[in-house]
Formats: C-alpha cells, sequence, structure tokens
C-alpha cells in the first residue's frame, strides 16, 4: 500500500511559525532556545527533542491533531490519544455536551467538530432546520452547508449576503489556522453558493444591532427571528477528538425573537 511520506519536521516547525506569523526570535525566545538552534532545526540541520518540540508547538498553538503529526515526523511516538465520542473515557464530556445544549432551550444549540459536522442538537435547533431538505440531514451532516446551501436555510435568510460574509470570512481564519485540507474544499464549495434570496432586500437597516454582533435573521411562519451565536470550547483538553469539539449557541438578539421562543415548550435533547 503507497503511504504518503510526513514533510521534514524542520518544513513544519517553520510552516507553522509562518501561519502564526512570528519571526525566528520571537518563536526562540517563548520557546527558550537560541534562534540559531531554531533555524537549525528548521533547515534540518539539527533535531529537536521530543520535550522541545512539544514546547514549541504549545507557543504556536499547533492543533492537537497537528501536534501528533508533527512528533511523528520527527520520530517520536504521538503524545495526544484520539478516541471516538463514544468511548467510555469520554462519557463525562458526552454528559456536559449534553447537558449544555438541554439547558440552552427554548434557545437553538448544536455541537459540531473540527469540519462543521453536525454531532448533536438540542431539539430547538428544529426551528431552525424547518423545510430544510432531506438530503442536507443524512449524516454526516454539515452545519455551514445546512445554513448556505441553496436547499437549506439560505432561502429563509433575510440577511443572506451579511450572514454568507460572516461564515466565510470565519471559515477562512480557521483554513488560515489549521491548513485543514478538507475546510479548504468546504470553503471553496460554499463560495459558489449565491449570496441572494427573495428576501435580500432585508437587512439590518431594519433593525439597528449597533455594530455588535452579526444576526442571523430567518423568515419563519411566527414573522423574522434575530439570532446570535455563541462558541464553547472545552478548556485545556488533552484528547484530540474532545479539542476539535464545539458547542454554537444562539441567543435572541432582538426582543420580539426572545419572546416567541420563551412561548415554545421545553423538550429533551437529541
Amino acid at each position: 500500500m503507497q503511504t504518503t511520506a510526513s514533510p521534514p519536521i524542520g518544513d513544519l516547525v517553520r510552516e507553522w511559525r509562518h501561519r502564526r506569523r512570528r519571526s525566528q526570535l520571537d518563536l526562540a525566545c517563548d520557546g527558550e532556545i537560541s534562534t540559531r538552534h531554531l533555524s537549525f532545526i528548521e533547515t534540518g540541520r539539527a533535531a529537536p527533542s521530543r520535550d522541545m518540540l512539544l514546547r514549541l508547538t504549545e507557543v504556536l498553538d499547533v492543533p492537537l491533531r497537528e501536534r501528533n503529526l508533527m512528533l511523528l515526523s520527527a520520530g517520536y511516538a504521538p503524545q495526544f490519544a484520539e478516541r471516538p465520542l463514544d468511548d467510555p473515557a469520554l462519557e463525562a464530556a458526552r454528559d456536559a455536551v449534553r447537558l449544555v445544549l438541554r439547558g440552552h432551550e427554548p434557545y437553538p444549540a448544536v455541537a459540531v467538530d473540527r469540519h462543521w459536522t453536525l454531532v448533536a442538537a438540542n431539539a430547538s435547533t428544529g426551528l431552525l432546520l424547518d423545510g430544510v431538505d432531506a438530503s442536507l440531514l443524512v449524516p454526516p451532516a454539515n452545519v455551514l452547508r445546512l445554513g448556505l446551501h441553496p436547499l437549506g436555510l439560505a432561502p429563509r435568510i433575510a440577511n443572506l449576503g451579511e450572514w454568507r460574509d460572516h461564515l466565510l470570512t470565519r471559515l477562512r481564519r480557521q483554513v488560515a489556522d489549521t491548513g485543514d485540507a478538507v475546510l479548504r474544499a468546504l470553503l471553496d464549495e460554499l463560495s459558489q453558493y449565491p449570496a441572494t434570496n427573495a428576501h435580500s432586500t432585508a437587512s439590518r437597516a431594519a433593525r439597528d444591532y449597533a455594530g455588535v454582533v452579526v444576526p442571523l435573521e430567518l423568515v419563519t411562519a411566527a414573522g423574522t427571528l434575530a439570532f446570535f451565536g455563541t462558541i464553547t470550547v472545552f478548556g485545556t483538553p488533552l484528547d484530540v477528538t474532545l479539542s476539535e469539539l464545539a458547542v454554537e449557541a444562539f441567543f435572541p438578539a432582538d426582543a420580539a425573537t426572545a419572546a416567541h421562543l420563551r412561548t415554545l415548550p421545553r423538550t429533551e435533547s437529541r
């Protein structure tokens, strides 16, 4: 079986240093090594020790998955476990996600992985998914695709151009931070979707958010509902899967949306 060789560890260190816009002097100082030694590592004239490599990847805030790959490239065993989400060791984390999702009702909330694949959702998320084509909900469903696909939420988003720009900017930043090829392909796909719809004349001019948030303005049978989102991640995770898990929770962006959501029944998360 043919395999793809990993780039030399020096190339990877230099790549992540450039991605984080750090000079050799900056990284050397924060990594507690000499600039000369760092230069030798990047050019392949010296090999980093395991501890030194872990220190450099910590300073550069390299994702845990990529830290493992860098350790392998340098000839060391991976440091961070990657368990499936249903592993018994992650039971406490799963309980925490369920608690956050359920506790956020009657407002929508979803849990996603690093590629924005839907992992879990609370029952209130059904309000957002009303009218979405069933083909987009077949696992593994992608949350960003659901939001911008012409068969997804896009036809019902009153400020589609603004919301689309917000999501694509966010995704571009994530691609730049991680270099993830799957996210890059997703960005290319989403960028091809239309930026206008039948509601495109409606915009923030109808509701003033004072430039504080970019709202999702969704046309529903109950009128246009407005939401803003927050992201929650696990602090100091040592498992790859857990480090890539995030909960996106939506809150009402105006009083009318809040009042409507309070009339909805609270149900169990799924």
